[in-house]
């Protein structure tokens, strides 16, 4: 599971991401507020940590730009601001939960385990038009029949359906399945998209290329 720390005090960073680590997840750190907003794009986290007060771009900025962009990662935000005007700030920003620094660790990850338990909650079922995915038992139907999908086919489809209604780069689509840094010029993502148009039939249609700029699953009627 992989998760993203938002931290500018490398200190601390270091510390998060060590203790983070030995609880078994994976851990990517970066210290600035459009660095945190490159990361999240191109990755697909089950959690971000992510500081109030960066550089470039503080959290509350960086919060609304990850919501704007339709990702529901939950967002544990963590600050020394200690007014309740604050945490509202933060809480309507989009961040799922918000820690008072000094913290202890051991409540840090308590929040960190049960702000991804109610992520999985909320994210189970994931439905576009009458497109429809199971994310935990990797389960997708059309229009109420299932549909066999090799498992990058359905990493692809996962992405597009969580990001419904944007057009995702070739480039981000290859970072985001396949891990690839840069485009060596493969075939990968087209032969795919192929490959699941040829699969959800009548919906098909909704897998839109976008000329020049990549591909979008129309959003349709988007619920989760």
């Amino acid at each position: 599971m992989r998760l993203l720390v938002v931290e500018d005090d490398r200190k601390l960073s270091r510390f998060l991401a060590k203790a983070l680590s030995e609880e078994g997840y994976v851990v990517d750190a970066c210290k600035s507020g459009r660095e945190a907003l490159a990361q999240a794009a191109r990755n697909t986290y089950a959690l971000v940590v992510l500081d109030w007060m960066l550089p470039e771009l503080d959290g509350i900025n960086v919060c609304r730009e990850i919501r704007r962009a339709g990702s529901a990662v939950p967002i544990v935000m963590v600050s020394a601001r200690v007014d309740i005007a604050e945490r509202v700030i933060a809480l309507d920003a989009g961040a799922d939960d918000y820690l008072v620094k000094p913290f202890h660790l051991d409540e840090l990850l308590a929040r960190v385990r049960a702000a991804i338990r109610r992520g999985r909650v909320e994210e189970r079922a994931l439905r576009v038009g009458t497109l429809a995915l199971d994310v935990v038992d990797r389960i997708v139907l059309v229009d109420g029949k299932r549909v066999d999908l090799r498992p990058r086919e359905y990493a692809l489809l996962l992405l597009l359906a969580r990001h419904a209604g944007r057009t995702l780069s070739r480039s981000e689509i290859l970072a985001q399945v396949w891990r690839l840094t840069h485009d060596a010029g493969s075939n990968l993502v087209e032969v795919n998209v192929k490959n699941l148009r040829e699969k959800l039939g009548p919906t098909a249609p909704a897998l839109e290329t976008v000329r020049g700029a990549g591909y979008r699953l129309a959003a349709g009627e988007l619920s989760r």
